[in-house]
């Protein structure tokens, strides 16, 4: 597939030269900088803030994808057995894998005990995981007197992001597919890589 060159990096073409490799990965770098602004603040593992520098290195090189999921949700907690697998599987045959946890846990302590256990970045517990949650229309059952009734899935879910702009690439619905949903992410696809 023919990779497709941002606007702002045509500005370098003209007529007799061609887009050098170093000018070429500057453009491409600029260009997942949008993604990365598209993300909301983060939380370590361990519940601090991520700095925004931090978090670019961070997902150099990885699909990225986030987790809507939460501690109380038994089909959440029966779903994480093997979406740690999947990406350990993932990070074994060198297609790096980063999953972002966006909670619908009751607190934040709840919130730092399951990224801790399962290694994940979070988005911060309240309205910058509502605003995702709306955005993506992926909410708990018992959210919806908050949200509202006009999700397209409950929890689990995952959306995995496209690296050029943060927009949604795929949806793996494992509220209703289980494991299964893992199927569809498109792993061999260099498109989704950050």
């Amino acid at each position: 597939m023919t990779p497709i060159i941002p606007l702002a990096c045509l500005a370098f073409v003209n007529a007799r030269a061609s887009l050098s490799n170093r000018k070429m990965s500057q453009c491409l770098a600029a260009a997942s900088q949008d993604a990365i602004a598209s993300l909301p603040s983060l939380n370590t593992s361990d519940g601090s803030a991520m700095k925004p520098d931090e978090l670019a290195d961070t997902l150099k090189g990885k699909r990225v994808a986030l987790y809507f999921a939460a501690g109380w949700c038994p089909m959440c907690t029966s779903f994480e057995p093997s979406l740690l697998q999947f990406r350990e599987a993932a990070v074994s045959s060198g297609k790096d894998v980063e999953i972002i946890y966006v909670p619908s846990d009751r607190s934040d302590a709840d919130v730092v005990k399951r990224t801790k256990a399962m290694g994940m970045m979070s988005v911060p517990i309240g309205e910058e995981a509502d605003e995702l949650k709306k955005r993506y229309k992926i909410w708990a059952g018992a959210e919806c007197m908050k949200l509202g009734m006009g999700r397209r899935s409950g929890v689990p879910a995952l959306v995995v992001l496209d690296p050029k702009n943060g927009d949604e690439m795929a949806f793996l619905p494992a509220e209703s597919q289980g494991v299964k949903a893992l199927g569809s992410w498109q792993l061999d696809n260099g498109d989704g890589v950050w």
